[in-house]
């Protein structure tokens, strides 16, 4: 007689069920991932904005500190500076210091007194970081739960 090879289909009831155990621990770790990529879209976005602003002050810095100058050049683009030296929160200030905004993002400038721009990760209104004008700080509120976790 020829011996058969093969599995009983108590193994395969064994297999399927170890399987399921395994998806239903590991799905949980996997679900919140838009929410974790949106955060790390804005902390990538916060440090863009202290180093483009960082960037413009140094220039301003490097051309005599000169608190009359309203505007430095970053590679051949005037972007408009504060007082302090530091980007101005307006679209021509810290937005043109980017260079280049993803569309993802939204720049929204607080009244002009406030001297601050919020940019809003997506389309959640909580995730956000705010860049202060007077002293070149980024602030963030990003969190899993303020970016759709």
């Amino acid at each position: 007689m020829k011996k058969q090879a093969g599995f009983t289909l108590v193994e395969l009831v064994v297999v399927i069920a170890v399987l399921g155990i395994l998806a239903a621990t590991a799905l949980p770790r996997f679900v919140n991932v838009q929410s974790n990529a949106r955060v790390a879209a804005g902390n990538g976005l916060a440090a863009s904005v202290r180093s483009a602003a960082n960037l413009a002050r140094a220039s301003w810095v490097a051309t005599g500190s000169n608190a009359g100058a309203l505007s430095v050049t970053m590679d051949n683009q005037p972007v408009v500076v504060a007082a302090s030296g530091y980007p101005a929160a307006t679209n021509a200030g810290i937005v043109a210091a980017l260079q280049s905004l993803d569309p993802q993002f939204t720049a929204t400038p607080a009244t002009p007194a406030a001297g601050q721009m919020t940019f809003q990760v997506g389309t959640f209104a909580a995730c956000t970081i705010v860049y202060n004008e007077g002293t070149g700080v980024v602030t963030s509120n990003l969190s899993a739960a303020n970016c759709g976790g």
